[in-house]
């Protein structure tokens, strides 16, 4: 009989941090085998279909033969043109579809591949925290270091740029942003974007921003791209998700737009690791791209109805929230007596309410929980009195 193999992982894999997200699918389903009636305002995917004229375009497309065989690793030069057409329609920002435009798996894919294009062990990698977890992961597999960038509520949950050491700034090659922002759903503006600019020109950093939410808005004020700004070409590109404009996070789909020379470093790990998108999605990426307005306001109304439910009656609970502007997400202070992980668990096992802690976002997380908006109103009210019982 053969004697059993130790295969031991690598060093990278060692230190990873459990995956937030993952964790969270565990204590979910731990949660539904012990038959609780789980109310899950967690993760990020949205509950609403795609819509119908996206899904029909998936139909015809996937019966065509063409489309059988292996797509081209930088997207269908439609679908890129199709990006820079919408770029150009919402943010009157020109780009070069075959150079300055790239398809994606995902934004997730490219952001996490991007460090492996542009870095070499003892780099340092500039990651906002809290934020999105797949940052300092992809800093990790690269073999570069990550120097955390705190966002904290009284700068607006901006990055102190001035506050960076100098020491530091000699390694930093690259920095990611995410604006609108998750988990604190803050947003940039012009201003901040412009001292990035100064900034990464300085110090040849390269800058990722992160605009997966660009289009979860409120109160008809629509964020602006990174893109817009003089300059910002220069220095970096910005990734897109049709995921959460589209609900489509299945799908994946999305694509980066910037500066040519990062986007074709992205593109050469691309291509030696992936063999890019079906050509079908792609046509339905097309289509999502040339969504009437009607439609997107229609999703958007639905988002801003949740939010003001669960913001006032998160609020009449004397719990300290800020109504977003962007996002589908709430970031929310603890009350006293909790930390981020305690609180959560408090909320799982006494009210069957699932949120997320801050601390699992980073360190600067701590201290705050992120309530997501995507369960309809009935539940969010339900919630809402659950939550009441148990403070």
């Amino acid at each position: 009989m053969s004697r059993k193999k130790s295969f031991e992982l690598a060093k990278r894999v060692k230190d990873l941090p459990p995956y937030l997200f993952a964790t969270i699918d565990k204590m979910k389903q731990k949660a539904i085998n012990r038959g609780i009636d789980l109310i899950d305002l967690s993760v990020g995917d949205p509950d609403l279909p795609t819509p119908k004229h996206i899904v029909e375009r998936m139909k015809k497309a996937v019966q065509k033969p063409a489309h059988h065989r292996y797509p081209s690793y930088e997207g269908m030069l439609s679908f890129r043109q199709a990006a820079a057409g919408w770029y150009k329609k919402r943010f009157r920002v020109s780009l070069d579809p075959e150079t300055e435009v790239l398809s994606l798996i995902g934004s997730k894919e490219g952001i996490g591949h991007l460090p492996l294009a542009f870095l070499n062990p003892g780099d340092v990698v500039l990651v906002p925290s809290p934020g999105y977890p797949v940052y300092p992961v992809a800093t990790l597999f690269a073999g570069a270091k990550s120097h955390i960038m705190p966002l904290v509520e009284k700068n607006d949950f901006l990055p102190d740029l001035k506050a960076i050491p100098k020491n530091i700034l000699k390694k930093a090659r690259l920095m990611f942003l995410n604006y609108p922002n998750n988990p604190t759903a803050a947003v940039a503006g012009r201003k901040f974007y412009e001292e990035v600019i100064k900034f990464a020109g300085k110090n040849n950093i390269i800058v990722c921003h992160d605009a997966a939410y660009s289009e979860i808005y409120y109160d008809n004020r629509r964020p602006m791209s990174f893109l817009q700004v003089p300059g910002a070409g220069d220095v970096g590109i910005e990734v897109h998700s049709l995921s959460k404009t589209y609900n489509m996070t299945g799908w994946r789909i999305g694509f980066a737009a910037g500066n040519a020379k990062v986007i074709a470093g992205l593109g050469k790990i691309k291509s030696n690791l992936d063999s890019g998108i079906f050509q079908a999605v792609q046509e339905a990426g097309i289509e999502a791209l040339k969504t009437k307005e009607p439609v997107l306001r229609k999703l958007r109304d639905t988002y801003q109805e949740r939010r003001d439910i669960l913001y006032s009656g998160l609020k009449d609970l004397g719990l300290g929230v800020k109504k977003p502007k962007a996002t589908f997400y709430l970031w929310t202070k603890v009350p006293q007596g909790y930390d981020s992980a305690s609180f959560v668990r408090h909320l799982l096992n006494r009210a069957g309410v699932l949120i997320t802690p801050g601390n699992g976002f980073g360190s600067s997380g701590e201290g705050y929980v992120r309530f997501a908006l995507t369960v309809p109103t009935k539940r969010i009210r339900q919630a809402i009195r659950r939550i009441k019982k148990v403070l």
